[in-house]
């Protein structure tokens, strides 16, 4: 097997290319051979995988040899059927010839034996040297290669091909190239198929005894080297990972012999999975079984160098770190029979073998940027691995003090367990002298702050118990060595409490019960007496004894030269340790980068670099705070606060010291934490020389007080009460505090800003204190940022927490520890709008006794506002009178509840609705008489939280001219209007009435709403009154309102003449309505009559009955008086009537005298009086109170003067477009004129006649008129004089429309009678269809 495998060795180191062997049967590849040559490697081949898929191919590379040549010669015989993938893929035959007697004789038996072996593929390239001029050549050479064609190819395969010599063909070179693609790629199908059937076969019998895995491996590595050779690198890589599997199973099969292992050969130390061709295949296999060692490292060599040549070094580093760690594994099962330190070496020259190699291949312009950033990922666990494996090298070697305990690197290493060999190695004889080199000074820095940790382990155990117990013989009768050695030595040779290296070896003295010989220190125990007993290494010869051990099995120079010394090893770590943080950032473990570039950052803390260790400390520092890793922040974060002192960087070293103190509980001793509130104490009023701002969300956070927010009014000063969380462990007194109060409503707003009244001293844990709050504008606000001072710092926290985590989790909502970080949106500050926090109304604006005195209900009633102290100030408007100075009364006012009888009461007709409205009325008890100077009063403290009434006397006042009567508005504002008069309200567009006539004809109803005589554009009987109260803090807030307040007359008149009898009598019904909301007695009614009217015999102006009077009314009911007239007689003609109403303008009067009985609290009652205590003011008075309303009476109209008629039309039924004819005919009734102001000349006189104008309306979208549409005509005076009025008009529509009519303007239309008296309509046809329309063109 040795020998195949050194044979198989050779033809690897010569097999790069597909071999095509030239037969050259007439000497005539010297002369062909440039061209075939200069189609080398062929382009866009087209070959068979191993699945039968075609592959193209960019380059197919190949190489001509002779089959004379000693290269071919030399082979195998064939039946090494192995080795067939050497053998040439082609046969390429050069024959000419220009006899055909030669041909037939020589030339075809010969070819004949070349192409009788039916396993090669082979064509015949005939060369024709014929000269173009000579014909009977060219004739010849055609006809023998033909013949050739006839004896050797066939339908199914063309064997032959002409090459012209004198003749350039670029059509032959393609087919030549095509015919040894194609005769390739026969051979390579029928080689894959022997190799798998023969690969089948073994694999079949795998189980048996005879089965060699030697065997197994000779077919794939020969069909893996035929699909390389073929450039088919999947199909060859896929060999080798079946070869591996199928060696893995093999190997771990539990039948499988024991086979050597390997790796003690010298360089084995040294990864050599990258290059297969560090040792020959016969090296790599020992009593006819592959060492795993060498082989497994061989076959990962084979694939990575097909990956990189299809262009994945991503996939090599992938496969390489997964090979890495499995190997390591395996090197770890075999350490007792491996070097001592092989495993840990063989790793890092392993990592960086595969770093350089895949570095150096990789483009990263072909890939992805997720594969690249795959890529990096890959290359710096490589280079972590590496560190690992050297700080563990470094640790048992005593370089462990120039190890950071981290808890990245204790993470590492505590996991890393020490090597185990079979036996520990010996101590050297030069132990003293590599003590002596390894000599250090300690400069182990304290932690800042006077902060004390016990160091993290940088191992699973005592290295001192685990080498002893390895060594060949273990002392048990002097464990005093032992026990001293493990009280002095805590866990690993970086340990605190290190024996020094520098102490040479000392040995023990034997213990008093036990007595044992030691013998001299050498390097082995061979010499040794076997009754001598070794006593126990101390842990310097340990290191020693690793050191020397390690050091003779490095082959790697870069490796030996780290672990040369202390600054070396530094300066390999740091390395190491740089290159895997910058391959973490290139990649997506940027969290992974950051945590080396703490490593980093403490290796130049400890040497003093601190600006370099500064600025990584930041990124690390930011990474733990962001993700919330407390207990790996407290480890970094006191270097970099050193580090900031040491530069002088205050303001950064001030926020470290803040942030110190903001780590969770338990992460600090106390003590620890007051030394650093003491360092803050010290910045803050001593070494800073500028303001700093620091936040301190995380050390000092805030709330409300809770419950309900504080509220208040809008331009209110106040006191709000906030609990903050002092974070620091003592006291701490600062000089001012203020926080900042953010609108919720709108982000427009801004944030506003409240302090303290005096700098506060906060005390660990929760905190009250009150702020100052200035006048806020109207909104709900929630707490901002919390903003101290203390010295030269500034103090920020944003962290604003509404409960404790322990209450979500059932604990007490006031408990402070653990505050939840939420800000929620409960708002600790209300504002109101000023438009409740006071109400001025009227107990009854409308309906009280205009020109009496009356008292006004005010109702003050305060909205969750003191009064305390406010002072009233009144001031009337026009028409209003009111006392400067007079005595009001004040009493409580109560509540109107659902269910009460007042609500009852309400809905009683007259109840006023401004009462319902306001929701109040005086209770009437507890009177209390308030002196007003000057419009100006004081409310007493009584008034200042709850509702009151107070009662002022007023006047409203009416001029009324003479002879008229100030007029009645609607009955009531509760019905006939439907508008609500509530707080004094009044419509301001209120209506105004005319005088009114009433006409003598029996039967006809003449409605007098009242009549007054007011200005244009004022209310009927609104009266205002101005109110303003000063109250507040200072009175510093005003209340001003007007208030109006209508006054009515008691009684609205409605006139009616019921009869008219024949004796010129007339019956005038006067119906009166009350408007008050009290009750009215009428006493005295007396009817005034004006000139032209006369009272009847007897009844001298009084009602009829007199026996009527007093009449009662109820509020808001109808009465009626009947009153008797006659007309007077006159020598006036009835021509003159006219001028007769004229003279009777100045009308007839209704005067009545009432009393009044009602409530103040309800409207309308009797006048008020002045009282000098409080009593009952609404009592009867014997005073009578006079009422007068204004009737006009007319005469009766006599008989139309003028008759008006539309004659009949010519035709029926007009038509649209048909001219019609209109008539209209005036006739005088009565003889006279028809206007009293109408002027004739002297010829009209003398003619008897009368001119009066006439106009035709007509409506233009249904008439066009022609003729004059306004004019005037003479009208004789005498009764019976007729006029024709004529005009010609067309229809414009079709149906029944409106005709024009006749109008005289200056005619009265009581003086006039129309024919017929109302509106009428005519019929008009559709006009007659024209044939014209339907003739078509």
């Amino acid at each position: 097997m040795a020998s195949l495998l050194t044979h198989l060795q050779s033809m690897k180191n010569s097999a790069h290319r597909l071999v095509v062997a030239i037969e050259d049967v007439n000497d005539l590849w010297p002369i062909v051979k440039e061209g075939f040559e200069a189609r080398v490697p062929f382009r866009r081949a087209c070959l068979n995988s191993k699945v039968r898929n075609s592959v193209i191919l960019d380059k197919l590379p190949v190489e001509y040899i002779l089959t004379t040549d000693s290269r071919l010669r030399s082979r195998l015989p064939q039946e090494q059927t192995a080795f067939w993938f050497h053998e040439p893929y082609a046969i390429v035959v050069l024959v000419t010839c220009e006899d055909l007697e030669e041909y037939k004789s020589t030339l075809k038996p010969r070819l004949k034996l070349i192409t009788q072996n039916e396993e090669r593929e082979w064509f015949i390239v005939f060369v024709s040297k014929a000269q173009l001029a000579n014909d009977q050549a060219g004739k010849l050479t055609r006809k023998i290669y033909n013949k050739i064609e006839v004896d050797f190819s066939n339908k199914k395969r063309e064997r032959c091909c002409k090459l012209d010599m004198h003749v350039a063909d670029a059509a032959f070179w393609e087919d030549v190239e095509s015919k040894i693609v194609e005769c390739i790629r026969v051979t390579l199908d029928r080689r894959v198929l022997f190799y798998e059937e023969e690969i089948r076969n073994l694999t079949e019998n795998r189980y048996s005894q005879a089965w060699s895995f030697s065997s197994f491996f000779l077919l794939k590595e020969s069909l893996a080297l035929m699909f390389q050779m073929a450039q088919l690198q999947d199909d060859a890589l896929r060999e080798y990972d079946e070869l591996e599997q199928c060696y893995l199973e093999s190997v771990n099969a539990p039948s499988a012999k024991q086979r050597k292992f390997g790796g003690q050969d010298p360089g084995d130390d040294s990864a050599a999975f990258l290059d297969s061709h560090r040792r020959p295949l016969n090296q790599l296999i020992e009593d006819d079984t592959f060492r795993e060692f060498d082989f497994r490292q061989y076959l990962f060599a084979r694939q990575a160098e097909l990956l990189f040549v299809l262009g994945r070094p991503v996939d090599v580093a992938a496969r390489g770190y997964s090979f890495i760690i499995s190997f390591s594994k395996l090197l770890s099962e075999h350490e007792k029979n491996l070097p001592f330190g092989l495993r840990e070496v063989w790793v890092i020259t392993a990592c960086m073998a595969l770093v350089k190699e895949t570095e150096k291949r990789l483009t990263p312009r072909l890939i992805t940027v997720e594969a690249e950033k795959e890529f990096y990922r890959f290359q710096a666990d490589l280079y972590s691995l590496a560190r690992v494996k050297l700080m563990r090298l470094a640790d048992l070697i005593g370089y462990g003090r120039s190890i950071e305990k981290s808890p990245c690197n204790s993470a590492n290493l505590s996991m890393l367990p020490w090597p185990k060999p079979f036996i520990w190695p010996s101590i050297p004889v030069d132990v003293a002298a590599r003590m002596a080199l390894k000599e250090q000074v300690s400069d182990e820095r304290p932690k800042p702050f006077g902060i004390s940790r016990k160091a993290l382990p940088l191992a699973p155990s005592l290295l001192l118990r685990e080498a002893n117990r390895r060594r060949a013989a273990l002392s048990t009768g002097n464990i005093s060595d032992l026990l001293d050695s493990r009280l002095s030595f805590k866990e690993s040779p970086a340990g605190e409490n290190a024996i020094s290296l520098t102490s040479p070896p000392q040995v023990a003295a034997s213990s008093p019960s036990r007595s044992v010989s030691f013998g001299p220190l050498s390097s082995g125990n061979a010499g040794a007496s076997p009754n001598r007993i070794d006593r126990p290494m101390k842990l310097p010869e340990i290191c020693a004894a690793a050191e020397y051990a390690i050091q003779s099995i490095i082959s790697d120079e870069r490796l030996r030269i780290g672990l040369s010394s202390v600054e070396k090893f530094e300066h390999f770590f740091m390395e190491l340790t740089k290159a895997a943080a910058d391959n973490y950032h290139r990649s997506w473990r940027k969290r992974h980068g950051v945590v080396l570039d703490g490593e980093v950052a403490a290796f130049h803390y400890r040497h003093g670099n601190y600006d370099s260790a500064a600025k990584l400390y930041e990124k690390v520092c930011a990474m733990y705070a962001g993700d919330g890793w407390h207990a790996l922040l407290a480890e970094v974060l006191p270097n970099l606060a050193e580090c900031q002192k040491q530069l002088g960087d205050l303001a950064g070293y001030l926020l470290s010291c803040i942030k110190l103190l903001s780590l969770e509980m338990g992460l600090l001793q106390d003590n620890e934490r007051h030394t650093v509130q003491s360092e803050v104490l010290q910045l803050a009023y001593t070494e800073l020389k500028n303001p700093v701002s620091v936040d301190v969300s995380a050390l000092i956070t805030f709330s409300g007080r809770g419950g309900v927010p504080l509220r208040l009014c809008e331009d209110d000063p106040g006191n709000l009460a906030i609990s903050v969380w002092s974070g620091f462990p003592g006291e701490v007194t600062l000089d001012a505090l203020s926080v900042t109060l953010i609108a919720t409503f709108t982000p427009e707003e801004g944030v506003k800003v409240v302090r303290s009244a005096q700098g506060p001293s906060l005390k660990p844990g929760k905190n009250n204190v009150v702020m100052v709050l200035p006048p806020q504008r109207a909104g709900s606000y929630v707490l901002g940022v919390l903003t101290g001072q203390l010295g030269q710092v500034r103090l920020r926290s944003h962290t604003y927490c509404m409960t404790s985590a322990l209450s979500s989790k059932g604990g007490s909502p006031e408990s402070d520890d653990f505050l939840s970080s939420e800000r929620p949106l409960k708002p600790v500050l209300e504002v109101s709008q000023p438009r409740s926090l006071l109400e001025i109304t009227c107990v009854v604006s409308w309906g009280l006794l205009i020109n009496e005195p009356q008292w006004l209900g005010l109702i003050i009633r305060p909205i969750d506002y003191s009064l305390k102290g406010s002072i009233l100030q009144l001031s009337s408007g026009a028409g209003l009178q009111i006392d400067d100075e007079q005595v009001c009364e004040l009493e409580a006012a109560g509540k109107l509840l659902k269910g009460s009888t007042q609500k009852q009461s309400s809905k009683e007709p007259g109840y006023p609705l401004n009462a319902i409205l306001n929701g109040f009325v005086a209770k009437g008890k507890d009177k209390q008489l308030l002196v007003m100077k000057g419009g100006k009063l004081s409310l007493p403290d009584s008034a200042s939280d709850h509702a009151t009434v107070l009662w002022l006397r007023v006047k409203a006042v009416q001029n009324r001219p003479t002879g008229f009567q100030t007029p009645s508005p609607p009955s009531s504002p509760l019905k006939g209007h439907g508008n609500h008069l509530a707080n004094g309200a009044f419509p301001g567009n209120s209506p105004t009435y005319d005088k009114s006539s009433v006409s003598l004809p029996s039967g006809q109803e003449i409605k007098k709403p009242g009549l007054f005589l007011m200005r244009e554009g004022q209310s009927v009987g609104v009266r205002k009154l101005d109110v303003k109260l000063e109250y507040g803090a200072a009175l510093s807030r005003k209340y001003e309102r007007t208030l109006t307040v209508q006054f009515l007359d008691p009684l609205r008149v409605i006139s009616r003449v019921v009869a008219r009898g024949n004796d010129s009598t007339l019956f005038l019904q006067v119906t009166l309505i009350s408007q008050l909301n009290a009750s009215i007695t009428i006493v005295n009614a007396q009817l005034l009559l004006q000139p032209g009217f006369a009272h009847t015999k007897g009844a001298n102006g009084l009602p009829f009955p007199s026996s009527i009077l007093p009449l009662v009314m109820a509020p808001s009911s109808e009465s009626a008086l009947l009153f008797t007239a006659r007309l007077e007689t006159t020598n006036k003609n009835t021509e003159n009537d006219n001028s007769m109403q004229g003279k009777l303008e100045t009308g007839s009067t209704v005067v009545i005298n009432y009393q009044i009985i009602g409530d103040r609290t309800l409207g309308a009652h009797s006048p008020a009086t002045c009282h000098n205590k409080a009593s009952d003011v609404d009592r009867e008075e014997d005073t009578l109170l006079e009422f007068r309303s204004l009737l006009v009476l007319q005469m009766p109209i006599s008989d139309p003067l003028i008759a008006v008629g539309m004659l009949p039309l010519s035709s029926d039924t007009p038509s649209v477009g048909e001219q019609i004819l209109l008539q209209w005919r005036v006739e005088r009734i009565k003889e006279g004129t028809c206007t009293s102001s109408h002027k004739v000349s002297d010829d009209e006189k003398r003619d008897d006649v009368e001119r009066l104008f006439y106009e035709v309306e007509v409506d233009r979208d249904q008439w066009m008129l022609a003729g004059r549409k306004k004019g005037c005509f003479l009208m004789p005076q005498q009764a019976g004089g007729r006029v024709m009025i004529t005009l010609t008009c067309i229809p414009l529509v079709a149906g029944y429309v409106r005709p024009p009519s006749l109008v005289l303007p200056s005619i009265n239309k009581s003086r006039i009678s129309n024919t017929p008296a109302g509106p009428h309509s005519i019929c008009v046809r559709p006009p007659a269809l024209s044939s014209s329309f339907c003739v078509k063109k």
